[in-house]
């Protein structure tokens, strides 16, 4: 039994907070897959034209009192621009995680971020002192990002643009990754570097991802 309907007013409390996250969604315009869990309201702010799309069975957690750790904000999903999109695969997980997209930010299925992740496409800003006002200058840099399968992505990591993080492979905490990470792996620091391949053992051990939170 989940732990937030042992008690009534706990259980109250979980009811209220997952329909606001609904109705979040919904306002929001994302195309959602069924079985989406959000605990509290994200806020998503989609560009006009753009596309934000959460698979089947995402856990979304914007309340603090619904993880171990904590979040310091509610989930945010934003695009930038006319043609971003942002994909979020089945089975995901994300605790107060932000993920900005000026043209494509993708999160495989099974995939997991912890607190307060951040993933963004783009450099926000250009580099040249005259154009830093705005986010759609042709100076600023942006790359998408591809997250794999059954990726672990530990609190406060930032993953920025150009990224791809291959299949399997566990991000560590408070890690800034720079530059794309192979499958299978453990990688972790500042800037993020691969750390050991995880073994055959490791491998072998089924996925839970039910259990996220």
């Amino acid at each position: 039994m989940e732990r937030g309907t042992l008690h009534p007013i706990r259980g109250l409390r979980y009811l209220y907070h997952r329909l606001a996250g609904k109705i979040a969604v919904a306002a929001g315009g994302a195309i959602v897959g069924p079985g989406l869990d959000p605990i509290g309201a994200p806020h998503l702010a989609r560009f006009p034209g753009s596309e934000i799309r959460i698979g089947r069975n995402v856990t979304l957690i914007s309340k603090t009192f619904a993880t171990a750790l904590g979040v310091s904000h509610a989930v945010v999903l934003r695009t930038l621009s006319r043609d971003a999109k942002i994909y979020i695969g089945d089975r995901v997980g994300i605790s107060g995680g932000s993920i900005c997209a000026a043209i494509y930010v993708e999160i495989g299925d099974d995939s997991m971020l912890g607190a307060n992740v951040t993933i963004a496409d783009t450099d926000f800003h250009s580099l040249h002192p005259a154009y830093r006002g705005g986010h759609e200058h042709s100076t600023i840099k942006t790359a998408e990002v591809r997250i794999g399968r059954r990726v672990l992505v530990g609190t406060n990591a930032i993953v920025l643009k150009g990224v791809t993080i291959g299949d399997n492979s566990v991000i560590g905490g408070g890690s800034v990754v720079t530059k794309s990470i192979p499958a299978n792996c453990i990688a972790a620091g500042n800037p993020c570097r691969v750390i050991r391949m995880l073994t055959a053992e490791e491998l072998g051990q089924p996925v839970l991802v039910a259990g996220f939170r």
